[in-house]
């Protein structure tokens, strides 16, 4: 019960790694304000949570929320602090890529920026003052993409800006208190797979022998966000089966599968 009367806030919460962020932070006793484009699909899985354990209903609640548009985060978080009225954990989950046939393309960088980049200051900024009130924690999720150079330059970059941007903060945030590290997973079983084959393909490039599974996630930010942590800002945590202990591996493999 780490969350036991605390509150977060979980960005991209409807699906995938925000959901098991959302359920791993109300197992261990947290209120959870969920932010998503997708306020329905978030709506469902909490009423459907709600049927095996009623107290979810008062401890979670869905805000609309584009994390492109700040305005947009702006009135969630505003939401979020009406409804429960502090924040003491920020997880900012979403995120995402798509392919190009011109990795370079402006519009392609803007949008990939703006989503994994932006949107996770954009969170900041809105959380911000209620996190040093709470003097809490944030958690952002990265990748492996961001950590060593496996394609997709734009998302690479992009979620390469928040280790520095996690280290920037922990030290203007530090002060007041507040922490600030990053969880960089692998390939993890998320919808993202969906019509690419599947992500099981890839187990072989990792020295565990599977793909995470969103839980594997959700555990490291949970404990990023906990007191067990408290000692711990600044760090880009890879989450990610060993891939990174063999890259080389990883890389033959995948330009092995273009040829």
């Amino acid at each position: 019960m780490r969350f036991d009367d605390r509150v977060a806030v979980v960005s991209g919460g409807a699906n995938g790694i925000g959901w098991a962020t959302v359920e791993r932070l109300l197992d261990e006793g947290g209120r959870v304000a969920i932010l998503d484009r997708e306020p329905e699909a978030a709506a469902a899985k909490v009423t459907e949570r709600t049927e095996r354990d009623a107290t979810t209903s008062d401890r979670a609640a869905v805000f609309e929320c584009d994390v492109m548009d700040a305005a947009s985060v702006d009135r969630a978080v505003s939401g979020a602090l009406d409804r429960f009225g502090r924040i003491d954990v920020l997880a900012a989950v979403a995120g995402g890529d798509h392919f190009v046939d011109d990795e370079l393309d402006e519009d392609h960088w803007n949008e990939i920026v703006s989503l994994n980049l932006h949107g996770p200051v954009r969170l900041i900024r809105a959380c911000r003052q209620a996190l040093i009130t709470s003097r809490g924690a944030i958690v952002m999720v990265g990748s492996v993409n961001g950590v060593a150079a496996y394609g997709e330059p734009a998302y690479g970059s992009a979620k390469a800006g928040l280790t520095l941007l996690a280290k920037n903060l922990a030290v203007d945030l530090g002060p007041a208190g507040v922490r600030i590290n990053v969880v960089a997973p692998g390939t993890v079983r998320t919808r993202v797979w969906e019509g690419q084959g599947g992500p099981d393909r890839l187990a072989p490039l990792y020295p565990l022998g599977r793909v995470g599974e969103p839980a594997d996630i959700a555990s490291a930010i949970a404990f990023l966000a906990s007191d067990d942590a408290s000692w711990i800002t600044g760090v880009t945590l890879p989450v990610d089966g060993g891939s990174l202990a063999g890259p080389l591996v990883v890389m033959d493999h995948l330009l092995g599968s273009q040829e």
